[in-house]
């Protein structure tokens, strides 16, 4: 049985006060604490002990949403995207972090899963903006309106994105050829200044023979991006994530920023973690084959003691529109890695163009008469 989907939602968590001006506190980036905006004191989040559990995939799933711990929000889609936010109960209106479309809050209320762990944010926002204004720098040919997007530091939203790991002993069962390679000598008849001259060459042979057995494969935290807001490219290349610093979850991590539940469901994800599994265990039963060359004709694969985390990673993005199309640039919010996708400038391309025949004509009338 599938576990009930709350799909593509994004949540603001449980807002904590400062104990000496009242005002809301944020999650400090870096540090183990909130931080009031206005007076700056600091009150330290109590972290669980404990390693981070590893949950059972199969005891999971036959357990129902309304066992696990969850959150109420409200429900919104963004007319411009698709994407399926959740807001606190009391929100009107806001923006689509995916797209910065203009959105009007409406609907019910939904009742959320709340993840495992998470990675809590390490770049702070300022340190965020200067990384995406230097990338932004370095764009050739990008509009003057993606420059002047750059340059307002509310453009940058702290986004934790979902992703679910796997764990799993894969025992695969294989039947297939080994080829062994062998030389023999071939004599032959080559053609030099017109005359026929005998030559002898070595020539390669394959001898093939049958081949079968079992290969064993241990994988650990197998990443798999349980979000289907964001291109899964451009999460990809925001690795590597410093998975052992996982902590247990907490709001106060979540205070100041916003997370997306997931919207991969865990069976989906282990599809997709199979498909990363794929390629190791292939190259494993190559091995165990041995020889020159290998070829499998069936596999079956049985995965066991399989166990998951749901957790959340933190991201720094910025959504920009150009000629009715959104561009995304991300930012690993634990390395400080730029990603993303960027316009380009017909206008700057065509006067750069131009001005390269210029320059060109101007070399050639200075040859000529020089000549």
């Amino acid at each position: 049985m599938e576990i009930p989907q709350e799909q593509g939602r994004i949540r603001d968590p449980e807002q904590h006060t400062c104990s000496r001006c009242g005002a809301k506190l944020n999650f400090a980036p870096g540090a183990e604490a909130l931080e009031c905006p206005y007076c700056g004191s600091e009150s330290r989040i109590a972290r669980a002990s404990g390693p981070i559990a590893e949950l059972d995939y199969r005891d999971f799933l036959e357990k129902a949403l309304s066992e696990r711990e969850s959150s109420e929000a409200k429900r919104v889609q963004c007319r411009k995207c698709g994407a399926e936010t959740t807001v606190p109960p009391e929100s009107l209106a806001g923006v689509c972090p995916f797209c910065g479309a203009n959105m009007v809050f409406s609907g019910g209320l939904s009742r959320l899963i709340r993840p495992e762990s998470l990675l809590p944010f390490k770049i702070a926002g300022k340190e965020a903006f200067g990384r995406f204004q230097r990338w932004i720098r370095g764009l050739w040919f990008a509009p003057n309106r993606l420059k002047q997007h750059a340059r307002s530091e509310g453009n940058l939203t702290g986004v934790y994105v979902p992703f679910w790991t796997y764990d799993c002993i894969a025992t695969t069962a294989y039947r297939g050829e080994r080829g062994d390679h062998y030389y023999t000598t071939e004599s032959h008849t080559a053609i030099v200044n017109g005359r026929s001259v005998p030559r002898t060459r070595t020539v390669r042979h394959t001898r093939w023979s049958h081949a079968s057995g079992t290969v064993r494969n241990s994988f650990d935290d197998i990443l798999v991006p349980a979000s289907k807001s964001l291109p899964v490219g451009y999460l990809q290349i925001l690795e590597p994530w410093d998975l052992p610093s996982l902590v247990p979850y907490a709001d106060e991590y979540l205070s100041g920023f916003r997370a997306e539940s997931y919207q991969v469901p865990l069976t989906e994800g282990f599809e997709a973690a199979k498909g990363a599994m794929a390629p190791f265990i292939e190259s494993s039963m190559r091995r165990d084959i041995g020889g020159d060359e290998q070829r499998i004709h069936s596999a079956r694969t049985q995965y066991e003691n399989i166990t998951f985390k749901y957790i959340l990673l933190p991201v720094w993005l910025s959504a920009y529109r150009f000629r009715d199309k959104v561009y995304r640039i991300l930012i690993n919010a634990r390395t400080g890695e730029v990603r993303g996708e960027r316009p380009y400038s017909a206008w700057k391309i065509a006067g750069a163009v131009a001005a390269g025949l210029v320059v060109i004509g101007i070399v050639i009338v200075i040859a000529s008469v020089a000549q």
